[in-house]
């Protein structure tokens, strides 16, 4: 069977199930031959359904909610792979590829819409400069923040040192924006250093896997990372790729929070970095 057929073949399994508006949504999923704009707004605006009636859609199909049958509709479509390729793969490759799919749906399974937009305006808001904690490959993710979120205008730093989040910590500012990331949620440079941040007034969001309900008082937010088993050690794919996904959701929703101002923004940052590439011909 094509994998093409399989998001489909779960359409049809589920058809008969489905009430006339969720068929209508059926149809257009089965009839459909290219990838477009399947957001729930844009579909239910196009079918004249309401969201809620492609989350239930979705759910009889057998997915945990429409976003992860978005994801895994288009993922078909996208499979490159040809039957003679695919057994070409090797296992250690196709282990590899299989991980990054599963983390991949699991990553988009857990973002919570709303908390992205609330961080995305806290972020917009803040009067002081947004420190981000990071050590060892989260440190690596702090640094990424820094590059993408400074071209839109943010005032932010990353602090990756063991004594310079120590130092940081102990002289943010109360109603400061403090943001720290550890997937394990046992780094203990950074867990001491939102404890001392939010002891001085700091407002702590914390992205991390891990389920410790300790940590939910020592943070305003705790952002759930997507997690595989031995992720945080590397041992399969980069342990930082839960945490990008999650990077490049919250810059969107920062970026479509007063998205022509931070388009200017975005165009003089860019237009220094082209006077400064220039500079050095």
């Amino acid at each position: 069977m094509s994998t093409v057929d399989t998001t489909k073949d779960k359409i049809r399994e589920a058809y008969d199930n489905l009430t006339k508006s969720e068929q209508q949504v059926a149809d257009y999923f089965l009839e459909n031959t290219e990838i477009s704009d399947f957001s729930s707004k844009h579909i239910s605006l196009l079918l004249y359904v309401s969201e809620a009636t492609l989350s239930r859609f979705a759910k009889k199909c057998g997915f945990k909610g429409y976003r992860e049958f978005v994801y895994m509709y288009e993922l078909d479509f996208k499979d490159y792979f040809t039957e003679k390729e695919e057994k070409e793969i090797s296992d250690i490759t196709r282990s590899v590829r299989k991980n990054y799919k599963d983390i991949m749906v699991k990553a988009f399974d857990l973002i919570d819409e709303d908390q992205m937009r609330r961080i995305a305006t806290k972020l917009s808001n803040t009067e002081y400069t947004v420190p981000v904690y990071g050590m060892g490959s989260s440190g690596y993710v702090a640094r990424e923040f820094q590059l993408r979120f400074m071209r839109l205008g943010l005032d932010v730093i990353a602090i990756t040192d063991s004594q310079m989040i120590a130092m940081n910590a102990s002289l943010v500012k109360r109603g400061s924006l403090v943001l720290a990331f550890s997937i394990s949620g046992t780094t203990k440079v950074v867990i001491d250093g939102i404890k001392k941040a939010k002891q001085n007034g700091a407002r702590v969001i914390l992205f991390t896997a891990s389920k410790d309900k300790k940590l939910a008082e020592l943070c305003d937010e705790i952002v759930e990372v997507a997690y595989l088993k031995e992720l945080e050690k590397g041992t399969k794919i980069s342990p930082q790729i839960s945490l990008l996904i999650l990077i490049d959701v919250l810059y969107s929703y920062y970026f479509a929070n007063d998205s022509f101002f931070k388009a200017e923004k975005y165009k003089r940052t860019l237009s220094a970095l082209e006077i400064e590439k220039n500079s050095l011909l």
